[in-house]
């Protein structure tokens, strides 16, 4: 090979230039259109290029120093306004950590040439849960225990503000991506989490209600009662629940490093996000009434119970058909029942279904025939896209033997490969499953012909025809609830004798016009700044009243702690007035409730009495509370029952699922435990002669004696 000698001299020109030429190359950095670039020296292109640290990570800082300077002009009011140990020894702990936190800041910032002073910046991120100039004044001139309540109140609102900012820095591209601020940032959600859950322990302890501070446990726990009656507990019947483990207990993922650490102390909350879960689940959930029979569904199947001379459920007969939730409605001989989970089979098998698409899986309606109460026999099924999280039963059309069911599926939508009718969200594709409910036919002497005869557009915009017609998703503005979108209904409550429906629909409340019920009009929407999910309505016995209900947390969070806001995860009463729903006040079951307690408003019904309107209501592990919204500007609390939490130290779904009047007694389906009667008892508010009137009271059409949820009778009383 020929190998050709370099000269050196020639090289080392070659090299020189190369050099000059790198250091003379101009740095442009160009500006908005129409401006001209500008020309940067290298020590400014380094600095645009170092990633370790971003402007949202200085102005988070920047405004967290200001945040936690507020903390500490807070701590340091305490000494000479409360004797009280505890919050003595809180802010002293506060005081301690926030002023460490505040060196550390500065340090980190002072390192890196940043400035300590928050410059504001529209763009940048709010400073969340400062308490305002007025707060602050009133908390002055405050004493004793009125300063402990307000301290703890402004207190758990800052460090909830603290987390938020925290969060919404982990939202911004490339923030934190400095190991040293990461964990700083980690720790300070953690240890800012553990101390809101010691708060809300101490304001709790500051309460009058009986209901407050409960000891647990899961079949003998504290309780408080009022202007109720508990008739009897029962205990789920056999097979419903896992003998070695009765309390459902989930095991922490012990993959995750961080909530193993046996050093690292977490919240609750933050412990039960990192629990793992059994294919099979045995919560109870909702309930259905005929004649003397009631039947308790399942997310394992469900329960017929038959009722004795004095209400008393006895079990006759278990069902076990997996596939949740197992919400349950009663038409003659027929019960309906929703499945959503992937684990349901067409065969009610129990070893679910695996990921891939399969024929085998159910998600839909089942309907069986309860004619031999003691053996049921799966008769009927409809498939459907997103399944059935509930179905409301519409009318009974007696003449064409046939029952109409309007189904809300929740779930995600189907695999094609699975349902060839199932359509995903691709934009510009109206045949999508989301938006839509189903309108079912059930033909009652061959249900095994049910079939879907549509699936209504319900919330497209009148006007373009887009499906997305309503509520998109998101919050309202500052210090609002972040509300889903409005894609599907959770509940909706039919009232067929006035032609009306309500319906608890993810992101708005909806008043439907059902003269057709094959095709369901809308008549009004309306919004609610502090409902994160509509879920569930109710009218009045007179139907010009609707009650809705905000499921903000999904019903598996403690949202009924003592800060929580009273209008967040609450009911809101509604007058309908020319077709209209005119919004008159907000209600919540008011006992605040620890962080081992999941409580938000569920489901309930109306308790028949002349001139009145009661609506008993189950709230999970808060119980039941009674409430009178005869005045709709001024519900009031008139009975309630609590028991402590099912477990002190872990988050566990518990507590009433539905609870219901049904001929004189009120029955509530408990998730873990099972199920429990109770009956009125006279007060100040319902006199003996009320109650009695109640238990007398008759359908005003149709059966005598059935109760399905979410279909509502106007009921008469004797003369």
């Amino acid at each position: 090979m020929l190998h050709k000698k370099i000269n050196s001299p020639i090289l080392f020109f070659v090299l020189i230039l190369s050099s000059f030429n790198l250091s003379a190359a101009p740095i442009i950095l160009p500006s908005a259109p129409g401006i001209d670039s500008v020309e940067i020296d290298e020590q400014k292109a380094i600095s645009i290029a170092n990633t370790s640290y971003n402007s949202h990570d200085v102005n988070f800082l920047q405004m967290m120093i200001m945040h936690h300077d507020q903390a500490i002009v807070m701590t340091r009011l305490a000494p000479t306004r409360t004797n009280s140990k505890n919050i003595l020894d809180l802010a002293g702990r506060i005081d301690t950590s926030q002023d460490d936190e505040m060196q550390f800041m500065k340090s980190w910032l002072q390192d890196r040439n940043e400035s300590f002073n928050h410059t504001h910046d529209q763009n940048m991120m709010k400073m969340a849960g400062m308490a305002s100039p007025e707060e602050i004044n009133e908390l002055k001139n405050s004493k004793g225990v009125e300063f402990d309540k307000l301290f703890l109140k402004l207190m758990i609102h800052h460090h909830d503000g603290a987390i938020e900012m925290a969060d919404e820095l982990r939202d911004q591209p490339g923030s934190a991506y400095d190991p040293i601020l990461n964990e700083f940032v980690a720790d300070l959600i953690n240890d800012q989490a553990v101390e809101i859950e010691r708060m809300n322990g101490l304001l709790i302890g500051l309460s009058n209600d009986p209901r407050a501070n409960l000891s647990p446990g899961l079949y003998h726990a504290d309780e408080a009662i009022n202007n109720l009656e508990k008739l009897v507990s029962l205990k789920k019947p056999t097979g419903f629940f896992d003998p070695s483990n009765p309390m459902e207990l989930r095991p922490q993922d012990s993959t995750n490093k961080n909530l193993s650490d046996p050093d690292t102390l977490k919240s609750i909350e933050q412990k039960s996000k990192n629990n793992r879960y059994p294919m099979l689940s045995f919560s109870n959930t909702d309930m259905a009434f005929r004649d003397n029979i009631l039947v308790a569904g399942s997310y394992h199947g469900f329960n017929i119970y038959q009722l004795d001379e004095e209400g008393i459920p006895f079990l006759m007969s278990s069902v076990i058909c997996p596939g949740g939730q197992g919400d349950v409605s009663i038409v003659g001989d027929l019960l309906i029942m929703s499945v959503e989970q992937n684990r349901g089979r067409t065969d009610c098998g129990l070893e679910g279904v695996n990921s891939e698409p399969s024929k085998e899986r159910f998600r839909g309606i089942r309907i069986f025939d309860i004619s031999n109460l003691l053996k049921p026999k799966q008769v009927g099924l409809v498939q459907t896209c997103r399944g059935s999280h509930t179905h409301s039963v519409v009318n009974t059309d007696l003449d064409d033997q046939k029952i109409i069911v309007y189904n809300s599926g929740t779930s995600n939508v189907r695999d094609q490969e699975e349902l060839e009718s199932c359509f995903e969200d691709i934009p510009g594709d109206n045949r999508t499953a989301l938006f839509r409910i189903d309108i079912i036919e059930i033909p009652i002497n061959n249900p095994e012909q049910s079939k879907i005869v549509s699936s209504p557009t319900v919330f497209a915009d009148n006007e373009s025809g887009v499906l997305a017609g309503l509520w998109r998703g998101g919050d309202h503005g500052d210090d609002t609830q972040r509300t889903s979108r409005t894609d599907e209904c959770h509940d909706i409550t039919v009232f067929p004798s006035a032609n009306l429906a309500a319906g608890a629909c993810s992101g708005n409340g909806i008043l439907f016009d059902i003269t057709d019920p094959y095709n369901p009009k809308r008549l009004d929407v309306v919004t609610d700044t502090g409902f994160a999910y509509w879920h569930s309505a109710t009218f009045n016995n007179d139907g010009t009243k609707v009650v809705f209900t905000d499921e903000w947390g999904g019903g598996g969070r403690p949202r009924c702690r003592a800060w929580d806001p009273l209008n967040w995860g609450a009911n809101a009463v509604y007058d309908i007035l020319d077709k209209k729903l005119i919004f008159k006040s907000h209600y919540k079951m008011p006992a605040p409730q620890k962080e081992s307690e999941n409580c938000v408003a569920h489901n309930g019904s109306i308790i028949p009495i002349p001139g009145k309107d009661l609506f008993v209501q189950a709230w999970y592990q808060g119980g039941i509370s009674l409430m009178d919204f005869t005045d709709s500007s001024n519900p009031i609390e008139v009975g309630y029952f609590d028991r402590g939490p099912i477990d002190a130290d872990n988050l566990i779904t518990g507590g009433y699922w539905s609870v219901y009047y049904y001929q004189g007694k009120i029955y509530a389906t408990e998730i873990v435990r099972g199920l429990d009667v109770f009956q009125l008892t006279e007060s100040e508010f319902i006199t003996q002669e009320q109650i009695d009137l109640a238990a007398k009271a008759y359908p005003a059409y149709g059966p005598k004696n059935v109760f399905n949820p979410q279909q509502q009778v106007p009921m008469l009383w004797p003369d």
